[in-house]
């Protein structure tokens, strides 16, 4: 289908798309990759009187770390995770995400903010910053704020950002030592949304005792969800069978997925499971 008519503007800066938003109000739409928004705007789901497309603002693409964080650009391309060296050797939860996004012609364009702001639970960036405890940097005309991730998405399509706002960044702690991460998703075609998907990161000791676990779970529920009962029966103890099949099995039993094409409630918390007792298994391998 073709979007309904439309205005454009290209802004060269922060400021200036601010002043656009607050200019067309409820009317205005940013584009950012604009993988999520375009295909809505063509099934007429969305139809936004003026888009704002912020690719010529600069400034906001870029990888680093910086004040205890891992810093991601809101513009931050896919194909920019799966080609960071410091994705690749500190973060490789990223590199597991990233490459299970649709194709590399979306990955060249589509955007890690863009992602995250999309609001949508089906999306695989929402669980990995669920795991990693992510923040996200907010700006508007009054300047900028911080955002916890747990506190970021609201709804269906909805989050923090409000009207006249844009995310501008997503900054994730820089983990202590012995510390792993992983995430895979069950699609039913290579592109698709997740039928499930589980993000974990976990920090181990010398002893093989888990200090710190991070549990986020895709397409199982209203929002990207925090698997809470899973991180505690996690957390100080020792990562052997017993506390990884509980943690599994809370996982399982606490989200909330839909009957749909992609299967039942059952089949879809037999994943859930299943994908929790793998991830948990490669990060300890990862941390270790």
């Amino acid at each position: 289908m073709i979007p309904a008519p439309f205005d454009y503007s290209s802004p060269t800066s922060i400021q200036e798309a601010l002043n656009l938003l607050k200019k067309h109000g409820d009317d205005a739409k940013i584009l950012a990759g604009g993988h999520s928004l375009i295909p809505m705007m063509k099934l007429r789901l969305a139809t936004p009187a003026h888009l704002i497309d912020i690719n010529s603002i600069p400034g906001l693409s870029y990888i680093k770390e910086e004040g205890g964080f891992l810093k991601i650009g809101a513009l931050t391309r896919e194909a920019m995770l799966e080609e960071s060296d410091i994705i690749r050797n500190k973060y490789p939860i990223f590199t597991d995400a990233s490459k299970l996004i649709a194709d590399p012609q979306v990955r060249n364009m589509g955007t890690v903010g863009g992602n995250i702001a999309h609001g949508d639970a089906a999306n695989d960036h929402p669980a990995v910053m669920i795991a990693l405890r992510a923040q996200v940097i907010i700006t508007g005309l009054q300047g900028t704020r911080t955002v916890p991730i747990d506190e970021f998405f609201h709804g269906f399509y909805s989050t923090a950002v409000q009207a006249g706002e844009i995310l501008t960044e997503i900054q994730v702690p820089t983990p202590p030592k012995g510390t792993g991460s992983a995430y895979h998703k069950l699609e039913r075609k290579v592109g698709d949304y997740a039928t499930a998907g589980v993000a974990i990161q976990i920090t181990v000791d010398g002893s093989g005792k888990c200090t710190a676990a991070g549990i986020g779970l895709t397409n199982v529920n209203a929002t990207p969800m925090r698997a809470k009962r899973s991180e505690d029966a996690l957390i100080g103890k020792k990562l052997d069978d017993n506390a990884i099949n509980q943690a599994a099995h809370f996982a399982a039993l606490d989200c909330n997925p839909s009957k749909d094409l992609r299967g039942d409630e059952d089949f879809k918390r037999a994943m859930v499971q299943t994908l929790t007792k793998r991830m948990i298994q490669k990060a300890v391998s990862r941390a270790k």
